[in-house]
């Protein structure tokens, strides 16, 4: 039996609205194109029907991935959790002591994370690290660089 994969609603509603994108749209285009470029004959040295067909399995993978992920998934609402610990869907805020620099992160599940936009998976080296801590409290992170110490100064769960 699958175990189940972690994600926020905002996540698992990304998730949902992906695999209608593809069953509405990228499908019934990808089977367009394979009938065009049947069209045009000799399928043995048919560039345009070789591409439409990768495209195929690469839609028809996407779906079913999708499909499994929306089917295992928890969905947390990090609003419900009550915790002074740091746990999944916690948004929050470490302060590098070497630096003096602070940085903001929400722990996510691994379809969500985008460091981009602050969010960190909970399978991250970070995110395993900072789990299970709470404010104040220093956590040592092994990074590419070596050991970073950092003190946890802010959790919100919003």
């Amino acid at each position: 039996m699958d175990e189940s994969v972690p994600m926020t609603k905002e996540g698992h509603y990304r998730l949902q609205e992906e695999l209608k994108q593809l069953v509405r749209f990228e499908r019934p285009k990808v089977v367009q194109d394979i009938a065009e470029a049947r069209s045009h004959g000799d399928l043995s040295e048919n560039a345009e029907y070789d591409a439409a067909k990768d495209r195929q399995g690469f839609v028809e993978g996407r779906i079913k991935e999708l499909n499994h992920k929306i089917a295992v998934a928890q969905v947390i609402d990090p609003t419900t959790l009550k915790t002074d610990k740091i746990v999944f869907g916690a948004k929050v805020t470490i302060l590098d002591i070497d630096t003096d620099k602070e940085v903001t992160y929400q722990i996510v599940g691994v379809d969500e994370a985008d460091i981009k936009v602050g969010k960190i998976s909970i399978s991250s080296p970070v995110g395993r690290a900072l789990v299970g801590h709470r404010v104040d409290e220093e956590v040592n992170i092994t990074v590419p660089s070596g050991v970073k110490v950092y003190e946890i100064t802010h959790i919100e769960y919003s």
